[in-house]
């Protein structure tokens, strides 16, 4: 796991709130925060939950140790009642919330954080930034799974962010169904096959391209993939097969109009005896370019900067807020940023052919189960002690159903409502 300390990944108004709360007597009333997006990033129709495994983990460690009260108490930002406090600091509440490789909708808790007011409170950043990031990378990467139509993904765009940030961009790629990442911390970690060959600066260290090639060979075998457009594309094809046979596994273009050098390459893989070379493409690649190379000859994607930046909505707008104090409900009535009080269960309601037709929301109920529901929730921790979690594999699986189960339109790529409408019961 990472080696970061998660209790200082924090915003200072968390601790002023735990500040005043232990001084006024409020610290210690029972709440309950949920996590829920008002609406969806532009053009989406669905939302991915992803980071919850990571943030269970994150939670469990949530300690601060001496030294980090000691910053605190320097810089003022917690007098020596919340400074002893937060030095006995253990969560002792409860996770529950949808599954990762669930699929979310404006104002779906996919969340719900119950405890004191101040352990709960404590968390709300570190909560929102796992979440934010890694639900807005699992989406985008869904929608390039499905642009890809069933050809293999590898998640390359480690360079493309913070280096802890990379790691988890790996894991929410490949739980949205990407099958490789470059990312060897990610391989270790989360066990996620990882794949890598050769750049353009192996080629440019030789003194040809014919030389680059047959050291990379010579090394790595014929079940391997050369670059073949660090000079001329088709030239570079001919030399990959001159050296490595027409038992090359793959050939990697980075670069160029790739719906025409997809079909040139191939008709020249073919040519020369390399019928079962396969055709690896990258280069700044999005859902949308995927989509475009759908009918050209085209075996694997590499897509790095648009997966790790959530391909233009680096976060899935996802809030924490607080909905029930002892057990009343609390309302936030600001224009715009209204929310329902009460906590919420929430079940996926579908057809008898397994169609989903419909998210319903209860707050403060149980909902009115017909035979084809599923409840979304489902419980992390219990009493501060984490409980035993799907693994990733089980999560991308999961996934991979949810997205069978929705309305085919709710897989376009292109803007419209919602793939499944969302109905809030009111409050009995």
């Amino acid at each position: 796991m990472s080696t970061l300390r998660p209790a200082l990944l924090t915003d200072q108004y968390e601790l002023t709130m735990v500040s005043a709360a232990l001084q006024d007597g409020t610290a210690d009333r029972r709440c309950v925060f949920e996590v829920f997006s008002r609406r969806l990033p532009a053009g989406r129709r669905y939302g991915v939950v992803a980071g919850t495994g990571r943030l269970v983990d994150m939670i469990r460690d949530f300690r601060f140790d001496p030294a980090e009260i000691d910053f605190l108490r320097r810089t003022g930002v917690a007098d020596d009642r919340a400074a002893q406090w937060l030095a006995d600091y253990r969560f002792t509440g409860d996770v529950d919330g949808y599954a990762e490789g669930e699929l979310f909708f404006p104002g779906s808790p996919i969340l719900t954080v119950s405890g004191t007011f101040a352990e709960c409170v404590l968390l709300e950043t570190l909560v929102l930034s796992v979440l934010n990031h890694d639900c807005a990378v699992a989406a985008a990467a869904a929608r390039m799974v499905t642009a890809a139509r069933g050809r293999a993904l590898i998640e390359m765009g480690s360079r493309r962010a913070h280096e802890e940030a990379a790691v988890a961009a790996a894991r929410s790629a490949y739980l949205a169904g990407f099958r490789f990442t470059s990312n060897l911390a990610a391989g270790q970690r989360y066990g996620i096959p990882t794949a890598g060959t050769a750049a353009h600066a192996f080629t440019l260290l030789h003194d040809d391209e014919r030389a680059a090639f047959a050291s990379q060979v010579a090394t790595l075998g014929k079940d391997t993939t050369l670059l073949v457009d660090t000079y001329d594309i088709a030239q570079g094809i001919r030399n990959a097969i001159a050296v490595a046979g027409p038992e090359l596994r793959a050939v990697r273009i980075d670069s160029g109009d790739l719906a025409v050098i997809a079909q040139q390459s191939r008709e020249l893989l073919d040519s020369l005896g390399a019928t079962e070379t396969k055709i690896i493409v990258s280069g700044d690649l999005d859902e949308y370019a995927i989509a475009s190379l759908a009918a050209e000859p085209v075996d694997m994607y590499g897509a790095g900067t648009a997966v790790v930046t959530g391909s233009g909505a680096p976060t899935a707008g996802l809030v924490y807020k607080l909905v029930e104090v002892e057990g009343r409900p609390v309302v936030k009535r600001s224009e715009h940023k209204a929310t329902i009080g009460g906590r919420k269960v929430a079940v996926r309601r579908h057809k008898p052919t397994g169609t989903a037709t419909e998210e319903v929301i209860v707050p403060q109920g149980v909902p009115d189960r017909q035979p084809n529901d599923r409840l979304l929730q489902h419980s992390y921790v219990v009493s501060g002690e984490p409980v035993a979690l799907p693994t990733l594999d089980e999560s991308r699986e999961h996934l991979r159903e949810c997205l069978i189960s929705i309305p085919w339109e709710g897989l376009k790529l292109s803007a419209g409502d919602p793939a499944v409408p969302v109905t809030v019961v009111p409050a009995t």
